[in-house]
Parts: C-alpha cells; structure tokens; sequence
C-alpha cells in the first residue's frame, strides 16, 4: 500500500495572502469575521445578562472566583489584542487595549470590589470600541491605495 500526502490550499476571498517573507496577511474577509467574533466575546463579557437595569457579563460572575476567575476572564479579553496585532491594526491601539485589561484586571484581585468595578468598567467592550475603529481606519486607508493603485 502507498501513501500520498495531499497538501490543499484555501482558494478565494477568505483566503489570507501570503507576503514575500511567507507570513500570511489576513484578508479583509477575514478581518470581518474576526471582528464579529471580538463583538460576541465582548457581549458575553460584559453585557450579556441585566438585573434592575444593570447589565453585566461573565467577567463579573467568574470574577467572583477569587484569583482563578479574574485570570480566566483576563485570558479571554487578551483575544482583541491578538486580533489587533494579526491585523496589524497599530501599536497604539494594543497598548491602549492592554490597558483596559489591567484597569479590569488589577482592581479584580480585590473582593468584592473589585467585582462592583468589573460590572463598571466594562474593558471587554472598551476595547471592541478601540478595535472597531482601528479596523476603520484600516478599511478607509484599503480603499485609498484601491482606488489610487
């Protein structure tokens, strides 16, 4: 019996390219997709459920976990700053990022407190707000070299 190895290439508009240094640079398509995904995480995160009016997250309730759940929640809202960093949305817009999640973060180590600040502060759609509008400035600068190119 012979083996044959098979290597399959995505083909069309969600494909990433590829630079001459062989690094993929994720499409447009792509950067969508990723964004929708940012945007549920941040819901789940931050706003997914309300009590009297007050919406809050997972963020807060694993967060009630002491130690184990603020670093949990702080895993998941690293996810926007890769997403800023594969799309190549700026160095600005990380840090900035970076920071929202130790402002979370920092005053969750505190009980209870740092809970009541968690349900305020809300990093996770924080930095979707700093995501989106890195990626729209991204777009508006794609459709420049479009239409210049």
């Amino acid at each position: 019996m012979e083996t044959v190895t098979v290597n399959v290439n995505r083909v069309g508009e969600g494909a990433s390219r590829q630079t001459r240094a062989g690094a993929n640079v994720p499409t447009q398509a792509e950067l969508e997709i990723d964004l929708a995904r940012a945007r549920k995480l941040a819901r789940l995160m931050d706003s997914q459920f309300s009590i009297a009016g007050i919406e809050f997250g997972l963020d807060a309730i694993v967060g009630l976990i002491p130690v184990a759940g603020d670093c949990l929640t702080a895993a998941a809202s690293l996810y926007p700053i890769y997403l800023a960093r594969r799309h190549d949305l700026g160095k600005t817009v990380q840090y900035r990022m970076a920071f929202n999640v130790l402002m979370d973060v920092l005053p969750g180590m505190i009980p209870v407190v740092g809970d009541i600040i968690d349900v305020a502060y809300k990093a996770n759609l924080k930095n979707l707000k700093l995501l989106e509008r890195a990626a729209e400035k991204k777009r508006g600068k794609a459709g420049e070299q479009t239409v210049e190119g």
